[in-house]
């Protein structure tokens, strides 16, 4: 069964607009590709600078036993009418391996919690007062997984919390290219870009001793109007003070439990968040 979840299946995406060598030129300063070298993914795939960098940060997160972040996020909805909006949102999200997770939301459509304590899933509506539980695979990967196959909830980023990112990322992959550094929020990053059969991805990494991702940005091909996702990263903390108590939901005296609405064949319907 393939693990790759939220790249193919995001609806919050635009279409990459040209070639990579066009991109390239109107970049400008460090950040433009050499044409050579953007000729030369697209007849071999993935240039090695493109894999060695995206391996480096898989490597790194990967390799951290906990960390927290600030997700600065948008998603684009494209109207029936053809018209583009934007709904932007930020979240907190805590990790601590193997079976710690929670997302905290804030933004336009929704206020939600996500708590993954090892044992369940819990999702908690700030603006109703109503969070459903259920139960949970024992570890993050299989917990990242489930929690879409079952439930419906989806996480485009969540790619990046896998254990190994550089193997979920690059399954659809058929093309990257490295496109050389820019800046994000101040810090010299390197831009890489990869094709997809579904789906076109961005990926700006941090050029410092901590290859983290700043920003990270999903283009569907499968979805009309080419709708775009796009998160951005900072305030990374990897010794974050935390306890199993930050992972359990203890419902507010006025919380109401509701149960996730799930299809027949296990596919969930509702407690969409991103």
């Amino acid at each position: 069964m393939t693990r790759r979840r939220h790249l193919g299946n995001t609806t919050v995406l635009r279409r990459w607009a040209g070639s990579i060598a066009v991109l390239a030129a109107f970049a400008g300063g460090t950040a433009r590709a050499a044409p050579e070298e953007a000729d030369s993914a697209q007849k071999s795939g993935v240039s090695p600078k493109a894999r060695s960098m995206l391996e480096k940060m898989s490597d790194f997160l990967g390799g951290q036993r906990q960390f927290s972040v600030q997700v600065d996020g948008s998603t684009e909805v494209v109207l029936q009418s053809g018209e583009k909006v934007e709904f932007n949102h930020e979240s907190e999200v805590r990790l601590k391996r193997p079976d710690k997770l929670r997302s905290d939301r804030r933004g336009e459509k929704a206020e939600m919690e996500f708590y993954y304590d090892g044992r369940s899933f819990t999702l908690y509506g700030e603006n109703n007062h109503y969070y459903a539980t259920a139960r949970a695979p024992a570890n993050i990967d299989e917990a990242i997984d489930a929690a879409r196959e079952r439930l419906g909830i989806e996480a485009p980023a969540a790619d990046l919390l896998y254990s190994k990112p550089y193997d979920i990322l690059m399954e659809d992959v058929v093309s990257g290219t490295y496109l050389g550094t820019a800046f994000v929020r101040g810090a010299t990053c390197h831009h890489l870009a990869f094709r997809g059969n579904e789906t076109d991805w961005q990926i700006w990494i941090d050029d410092g001793p901590k290859p983290v991702p700043c920003k990270f940005v999903i283009t569907s091909k499968k979805v009309e109007g080419t709708p775009e996702f796009t998160a951005e990263f900072s305030r990374w903390n990897f010794s974050p003070r935390l306890g199993d108590e930050v992972f359990h939901f203890s419902p507010p005296s006025n919380a109401k439990r509701i149960d996730f609405l799930v299809e027949a064949g296990g596919q969930g319907t509702k407690g969409d968040k991103k």
